[in-house]
């Protein structure tokens, strides 16, 4: 994902900078008051495609960004200047893809799926549409995988640092035969765990990146029967 390129600087680096202050703030407070807060609100909604014999292959992605981030990347590109919430065609084609320009090694696009112990690669994703709903980014992307069946795959939209915080609040559509079961994070006992993950850290790992999203994550579970 990007952030407006601030003070001249790199995007990543922006993010990078903005990240380590955060987990600044967060080592100078009591530990009564450590807790782990995103900056950037991302509504997330997925549409797996099937072969019809129970085995998915391709997800669509779309990404909708709280206004206050779609506000900073607009007006970073120079976009919807008399605040209308309109973007022209050509604007339109200019920010289609400015989510996935990025990509740094390593970067999984903060999408995870599992068939048990084993995690399945996903192919680089592909923009397909963006639009600008309500003064809010919506980006959509697609990337494909396997086929691998689809029953028993276990799906996560999150950051690994937690600086963006993705919600399945989003519709999740599925090929006939399958379904779906969304279940949420134990947000108490994730707070727990955070807090004992920075108590454990070196003065030299202060300012790295903390990895915690996966503690914040809602899970989806698929099931898909194969046709008789």
């Amino acid at each position: 994902m990007l952030l407006p390129a601030w003070a001249g600087l790199r995007k990543d680096a922006v993010m990078t900078l903005i990240r380590r202050i955060a987990l600044v703030l967060c080592l100078c407070l009591p530990v009564g008051g450590l807790g782990a807060h995103p900056h950037v609100f991302v509504d997330v909604a997925l549409t797996f495609t099937g072969d019809g014999a129970g085995n998915l292959s391709r997800v669509k992605v779309t990404w909708s960004y709280d206004d206050f981030f779609s506000l900073l990347i607009l007006s970073d590109m120079g976009m919807d200047s008399d605040g209308e919430g309109v973007l022209t065609e050509e604007e339109l084609t200019r920010l289609k893809g400015f989510d996935l320009v990025e990509w740094p090694e390593g970067f999984e696009g903060d999408l995870y799926i599992h068939q048990g112990e084993e995690k399945i690669a996903l192919d680089h994703p592909v923009p397909t549409a963006v639009a600008l709903e309500n003064g809010r980014i919506v980006a959509t992307h697609e990337r494909t995988f396997g086929p691998v069946p689809g029953d028993g795959l276990k799906v996560e939209a999150y950051d690994p640092t937690y600086y963006v915080d993705y919600r399945l609040t989003g519709s999740v559509t599925l090929p006939k035969g399958c379904s779906s079961d969304i279940r949420e994070p134990d947000l108490d006992e994730s707070q727990r765990a955070f807090r004992e993950m920075l108590g454990q850290l070196g003065a030299e790992e202060q300012y790295d990146p903390v990895e915690v999203g996966n503690l914040f994550a809602q899970t989806l579970y698929l099931s898909c029967a194969a046709p008789s």
